[in-house]
């Protein structure tokens, strides 16, 4: 398969032939999910209910570190944690056919949480302890970790990389990041050493689905090692949010509150790392059709402005 369009041979028939594979029967019903990252489809099964195939990125993480991921949701669903984990066929979770990597799931349905809702916040704080009691059993040995080498300096040489960042703003652009770099620097310098443990990694509302009987969580695709903040603050809005997340949080387990202090770097480096995402991603035909507006410089002027924006925040 070729780097340049990395799922050009995953066809409806080399889905549906990839679950046949795995003893089902598809029914030759699919519906393609809302993911960039890898491809999603949910996939009708003859007399039985649907279930998620995932097709991953090929060359993003290796299968040792989808392993670990797999691995992890088992653990969470183990300890009564409602997690989707992969299914397993042979003992296997991650599979293989035509040459792509793939997983299947049950499908698990549902709608976003009430981020108004203090009930609704407690309840995501209690069960996010319980993920991070687990998550602090054994470290990841695969899946890295969330640092400003991965976050500022390998997306910042996307960018610089991509025909995309205007040559009239590459010294702007350098200055910014150089700017928001050292105030992160300073900022997790400031803060100290804090503890850090297996995360779910992307903890945003739409990651979260809640039904009649709770919420659950899917989508560990971006599990690594970090502080326990950075599972908590994409689904406060305000103060008042992140005080009813943090006292379900402590019925279950303590929270160091000197990670509240990391929430401004963890954004700024959420929204570097963004942009190197999308640039790096600009040869997968998805994204310019999802993006377009990341094409016109005045795109980038704006998220110049917003590097230094986040970057005074900090200092």
């Amino acid at each position: 398969m070729s780097n340049e369009a990395p799922y050009a041979q995953l066809t409806p028939d080399l889905v549906l032939d990839a679950v046949a594979a795995c003893g089902l029967w598809p029914d030759g019903r699919l519906l393609a999910l809302n993911s960039y990252e890898n491809r999603v489809w949910q996939v009708g099964i003859e007399d039985a209910a649907p279930v998620i195939a995932k097709f991953y990125r090929p060359g993003r993480w290796s299968d040792a570190a989808i392993e670990e991921e797999h691995a992890f949701a088992q653990e969470l669903m183990d300890a009564e944690i409602p997690v989707v984990a992969p299914l397993r066929f042979d003992g296997r979770s991650l599979l293989h056919h035509g040459g792509y990597r793939y997983a299947l799931s049950p499908r698990h349905g549902g709608r976003a949480p009430s981020l108004e809702s203090r009930d609704q916040l407690e309840w995501l704080g209690r069960l996010i302890a319980r993920i991070h009691t687990v998550g602090a059993r054994t470290p990841f040995a695969h899946r890295g970790r969330l640092d400003r080498a991965t976050m500022i300096a390998a997306p910042v040489s996307a960018v610089l990389a991509s025909l995309l960042l205007p040559a009239s703003l590459e010294g702007a652009y350098r200055t910014a990041t150089d700017r928001l770099d050292r105030a992160v620097a300073d900022r997790l310098d400031a803060v100290g050493p804090v503890r850090t443990l297996r995360l779910h990694g992307d903890c945003h509302p739409g990651n979260v689905l809640w039904t009649d009987a709770g919420p659950h969580f899917v989508d560990l695709d971006d599990a690594r090692s970090g502080p326990a903040v950075q599972d908590l603050w994409m689904l406060a809005n305000d103060a008042a949010a992140m005080e009813a997340l943090l006292e379900g949080y402590a019925t279950m387990r303590d929270f160091d509150p000197a990670e509240l202090a990391l929430v401004p770097a963890l954004r700024a480096m959420r929204q570097v790392h963004h942009a190197g995402w999308i640039a790096q991603r600009w040869h997968d035909p998805a994204f310019p059709l999802a993006f377009p507006f990341v094409a016109e410089p005045r795109w980038w002027e704006q998220h110049v402005t917003d590097l230094h924006e986040l970057a005074e925040d900090l200092e």
